[in-house]
């Protein structure tokens, strides 16, 4: 399927354009139809990899030159750029794709009677510049039009530890008012993260930059017995909002330190979790990170080892180092039940059955989140190219062309709101058959915190991005 791409050179409308930027329209109007361009965010992300400058936003056709006061009545109503011709240029388009793009080449028109001035012949210059800058990605957005098969994983998305999470910050400042002070990120997803400071959460490295009595919520990931006395010694009201299945490690490193054993922690270094998990017991715990480091493990009594690990591993590369460490010391003790948590192999084995009947995988989670380059990861060894990306503008182009059938999944920190995001922005470039591929089924939930159960409370503010995806309600049974 060929895709209908409209350039040309339009004025901004906002204050914010400057000559040669570009306007990639979301949404093309003449005040009296709109047409929807949803593949916007994949081009605008390829445009600015390519080291263009760009805003995403509805663009207007009108039918005269755009004075002054014409400027401010169309910014008013949501515009960033305005021309003479595309909206009529779409009206015939149907089902093709389409994109438009505005190269912002002049200010609206000098009053009747002035001449055009020098620095408008330089802005037009600028905008042609632009123009011709953008044709690569122009291309590479005609290439990866076409219909699409989308499998979405299922499980997907949000666990309900990240539930829980988000919910206690939320009740927190509903309860308490704004600000909050969140230790760390409350979980690892940057829309997460951005959204709750909207609602008033400040998110700090160390609890010395907050001040003395704040309220202070400890994140997902858990934190170790020296964080929590250090935030009493401060007068702070906190708040755990530590995983249950995180406390659950947490408690048998507490176990096995007391019993004598030495105890291996297998994670990755660096990790929240991890230096969380080795606070417990640090004078009898080592980290572990792969196969090899079992032969520096040096216990007192070889017969006394036990191992745990960081609840987020892969779940083939973590039994590996266990298997590794049982051989080194046969009579070595892991946990009474995984540790791997179940939201986590939910979703390592659900990417697995999309991984295989797909061209790509593309993995929604922030770089930091290690679930979800887990998942990247699992898809990888199933033969699959796979891909983390934070959301529609993370995709290159590249890697969807000349494919028919894309995998989608999204790790367990990643709002759900952002699948729906990415199909909305996949059907852009071609018509798109969504299909559900189920492993499993999660019912689990987790009480709140006694801070938070003792007080009744209101109904949280700003949750409908929370909700299931509606791309899973539509999709079919795969």
């Amino acid at each position: 399927m060929s895709g209908l791409v409209v350039r040309g050179v339009g004025v901004g409308l906002t204050d914010d354009l400057r000559p040669g930027d570009l306007a990639v329209g979301t949404e093309v109007t003449d005040g009296r139809t709109a047409i929807s361009c949803p593949s916007a965010p994949l081009l605008a992300g390829e445009l600015r990899r390519d080291g263009l400058p760009v805003r995403v936003g509805r663009i207007v056709t009108v039918d005269h030159p755009v004075g002054p006061g014409d400027q401010r009545t169309l910014a008013a109503g949501g515009a960033i750029a305005a021309d003479l011709e595309s909206a009529a240029l779409l009206g015939g388009v149907g089902d093709r794709p389409a994109i438009v793009v505005r190269a912002i080449g002049h200010p609206p028109e000098p009053p009747s009677g002035r001449p055009i001035s020098r620095n408008r012949a330089a802005a037009e210059a600028a905008a042609l510049a632009s123009l011709r800058l953008a044709a690569p990605a122009l291309a590479r957005w005609s290439a990866a039009c076409g219909p699409r098969r989308v499998l979405l994983a299922a499980p997907r998305s949000f666990c309900a530890g990240v539930e829980r999470a988000i919910e206690i910050v939320e009740l927190a400042l509903d309860r308490y008012g704004p600000p909050v002070y969140v230790r760390k990120q409350i979980v690892h997803n940057a829309h997460v993260v951005a959204r709750l400071e909207r609602l008033g959460a400040i998110f700090v490295a160390e609890l010395s930059e907050i001040p003395p009595g704040a309220t202070v919520v400890f994140s997902a990931h858990g934190v170790s017995p020296d964080v929590r006395r250090d935030a009493a010694e401060r007068a702070y009201r906190t708040v755990d909002a530590t995983c249950p299945l995180v406390a659950k490690v947490h408690a048998e490193a507490r176990r096995f330190a007391a019993d004598g054993f030495a105890v291996a922690l297998i994670g990755h270094a660096g990790h929240e979790e991890v230096e969380g998990t080795l606070g417990e017991a640090p004078s009898a715990m080592t980290l572990i990170e792969t196969a090899a480091d079992v032969a520096g493990l040096r216990p007192a009594d070889p017969g006394k080892v036990a191992y745990l690990m960081q609840t987020t591993l892969a779940a083939d590369d973590a039994a590996g180092v266990a298997a590794a460490i049982k051989d080194r010391f046969p009579a070595a003790r892991g946990p009474g039940s995984d540790d791997i948590c179940y939201a986590t192999t939910n979703r390592q084995a659900a990417v697995l059955a999309i991984a295989a009947k797909s061209d790509v995988v593309l993995v929604v989670g922030s770089g930091n989140s290690s679930n979800s380059v887990r998942l990247v990861e699992t898809a990888e060894r199933a033969g699959t190219p796979a891909y983390l990306v934070d959301g529609p503008e993370d995709i290159e182009l590249g890697w969807l062309a000349g494919t028919s059938t894309i995998g989608l999944t999204a790790g367990a920190s990643a709002p759900p709101a952002m699948v729906d995001q990415i199909v909305t922005a996949l059907a852009g470039l071609g018509q798109v058959d969504t299909h559900e591929v189920a492993v499993a089924t999660e019912s689990i939930q987790f009480g709140l915190p006694k801070e938070l159960r003792r007080h009744g409370h209101a109904a949280a503010p700003e949750r409908a991005d929370r909700d299931l995806p509606a791309v899973a309600a539509r999709a079919a049974a795969g």
